[in-house]
């Protein structure tokens, strides 16, 4: 069987890389970092099946995360909507989860390459999966680590003029908070001051105040900017898949479960060219199709439900709506899953 060579070691690549390997296809992956390591994610898994993780071989890492149900969304300091998810997200720190699945997958037989990055070019063989492109987009992600902070729910979701932060508890009493907000060179501050001061800009100077009050984990700050969100034309020849292939607004809470996802749908073409039994191009093509039907439109919907609750008058209507009990959550999260 033909080696299949991975670059990028994130949660689509190592859920592509157990897959393979475990369906004997020699697999190698290259990761820019080194692992344990933390990322700005959500660290918050809605949507994705117990099959998916099933199918990956991957299900044994979550055996311990958290598992919450219930959140609710404020606006600028004042609750708007409680729900119930019809299924429990799963909660884990990438720090936990990224070097768990690593170290399984040497376990199975393969090869991991850390601190390798690989050149981005298109040729057999080379899936890229090396998360988002960086691009002059108009976003920033902040994310960090905090112990001492209260939560009644699994999930806070805070939206602002700005942009949004979500709030999950992890693993040892930490609560990730992972923020999206519109870039902004005005703003300043170094570690957790910046977030705070980008919550406090956009109407959240309530939930500022009480992150300030927290523990925060310096180590685990991190900051991302310069990328566009939505689903991704293929340029060039590239097999990419994850946030390389698009990115799902992070309010959904589907991202990490669309990176597991990309890795299924991508099993079969690869597993084929690897045997031999289709060519390489026939196999990217394959895998272009199909990923294109499963989740351009869910990130389509995603981007307009983005763009209706960061306008004043999207915003209020949600507000109105679920006042008044008339807001249709579950078929709006149906459109995103």
């Amino acid at each position: 069987m033909k080696e299949v060579v991975i670059a990028g070691g994130g949660l689509a690549g190592l859920g592509l890389a157990h897959a393979l390997r475990n369906r004997g296809v020699p697999v190698s992956l290259h990761e820019a970092a080194r692992y344990p390591r933390h990322r700005v994610c959500g660290e918050f898994i809605s949507g994705v099946s117990a099959a998916t993780l099933a199918e990956l071989g991957i299900e044994d890492a979550f055996a311990d995360a958290a598992r919450h149900r219930s959140g609710t969304w404020h606006r600028m300091g004042r609750q708007m909507l409680a729900f119930e998810l019809p299924e429990p997200a799963l909660a884990v720190s990438r720090h936990r989860l990224d070097l768990r699945l690593k170290e399984e997958f040497e376990r199975i037989g393969g090869r991991v390459f850390e601190g390798s990055r690989l050149p981005r070019e298109a040729r057999p063989g080379l899936v890229w999966s090396a998360g988002r492109r960086l691009e002059r987009g108009p976003w920033i992600g902040l994310k960090a680590h905090f112990q001492g902070l209260d939560l009644s729910d699994g999930l806070e979701m805070h939206l602002g003029r700005n942009g949004y932060a979500g709030l999950t508890p992890v693993e040892n009493g930490r609560v990730n908070v992972c923020a999206l907000f519109r870039l902004d060179r005005q703003r300043s501050g170094r570690g957790p001051a910046l977030l705070f001061d980008y919550l406090a800009a956009g109407g959240n100077a309530e939930l500022a105040e009480r992150l300030s009050h927290a523990a925060a984990d310096s180590a685990s700050f991190l900051g991302v900017s310069g990328f566009e969100l939505g689903w991704r034309t293929p340029q060039d020849d590239l097999c990419a898949i994850g946030d390389a292939a698009g990115m799902i607004p992070p309010l959904t809470g589907n991202g990490m479960s669309m990176a597991f996802e990309a890795a299924e749908t991508a099993i079969e073409p690869l597993l084929a060219w690897s045997c031999g039994e289709s060519g390489w191009d026939e196999s990217v093509a394959r895998l272009r199709e199909v990923m294109r039907r499963r989740f351009s439109r869910r990130v389509a919907c995603a981007m307009a439900l983005q763009g209706l609750l960061l306008q004043p008058f999207g915003a209020a209507l949600a507000s109105g709506l679920s006042r008044t009990g008339l807001l249709p959550f579950r078929p709006l999260l149906a459109l995103v899953r």
